[in-house]
């Protein structure tokens, strides 16, 4: 069985309140540290059972949860996405993932050792058949991804939309309120605010009731963290993008890895 098989059955039996996972600059509660300690240790079962190679069996030992940063549409590169988030929720939460992102093709069943992947981009794109099967096998299967259009790049926005129908025809992506608990399971975030001045809203995917996809069509990349490390340089120059991305996207991955 693939560990993404496991970990959303592990979730489903959970059934926990997203209210719960909610914390103030004190400590964290116990039902975090305990689901994430869960999740952590569902993956390692699975890798040392044999499940992945011997060097995801050392991943493994390090109790670290991964995310993936996707290499999609052959070799287009989700370059310019901070993964100064993962450092947060290490922080704030008992929840204690890698935090650097690992590169991974989305047309590799690499893919399946991770719980959770970026998806960003400019400029337009057309995924391969197989990234599209992947891609939905990753997320029917208990993956959860997190895109966003690099700069608010509208290509980028338009070719990600064709290929979310492609691959889910009898699903939309749907607008998320505010009130939703996403925005308040680390940090309490009242509104979703741009640079340039004024607000919008993150869009859904739901599988059988339950959110796998997180998409902005602005930039939810936090660009002028993500190249602080002088590997890359990045630079949102003349575009837009969510001003409070950090505590979005920490409140993303805590919420995808806890439900």
């Amino acid at each position: 069985m693939k560990v993404l098989e496991m970990m959303r059955r592990e979730r489903g039996a959970r059934e926990v309140g997203a209210g719960l996972f909610r914390r103030g600059r004190g400590g964290c509660l116990a039902t975090l540290a305990t689901t994430c300690a869960g999740i952590v240790g569902l993956v390692s079962w699975a890798m040392l059972a044999g499940v992945t190679t011997a060097q995801d069996r050392s991943a493994a030992e390090e109790e670290k949860l991964r995310c993936a940063n996707l290499i999609y549409a052959v070799s287009k590169s989700s370059v310019c996405f901070s993964d100064q988030f993962l450092a947060t929720v290490g922080r704030e939460t008992n929840c204690q993932p890698e935090r650097r992102f690992t590169p991974v093709k989305l047309a590799d069943e690499a893919m399946y050792q991770f719980p959770f992947a970026v998806m960003t981009g400019e400029g337009s794109f057309t995924l391969t058949e197989r990234e599209r099967q992947m891609l939905k096998s990753y997320l029917t299967r208990g993956g959860f991804l997190l895109a966003s259009a690099g700069c608010s790049s509208q290509p980028w926005d338009q070719s990600f939309r064709q290929e979310m129908r492609r691959i889910f025809p009898d699903r939309s992506l749907t607008k998320i309120g505010m009130d939703h608990p996403i925005f308040h399971t680390v940090f309490d975030v009242k509104a979703v605010t741009l640079k340039k001045g004024g607000t919008t809203q993150l869009e859904g995917l739901e599988i059988e009731g339950k959110i796998v996809v997180i998409y902005s069509p602005e930039g939810l990349n936090d660009t002028g963290n993500a190249g602080r490390d002088g590997s890359r340089q990045c630079c949102c120059c003349g575009g837009n993008e969510i001003k409070n991305s950090h505590e979005i996207n920490v409140n993303i991955f805590t919420y995808a890895l806890t439900h």
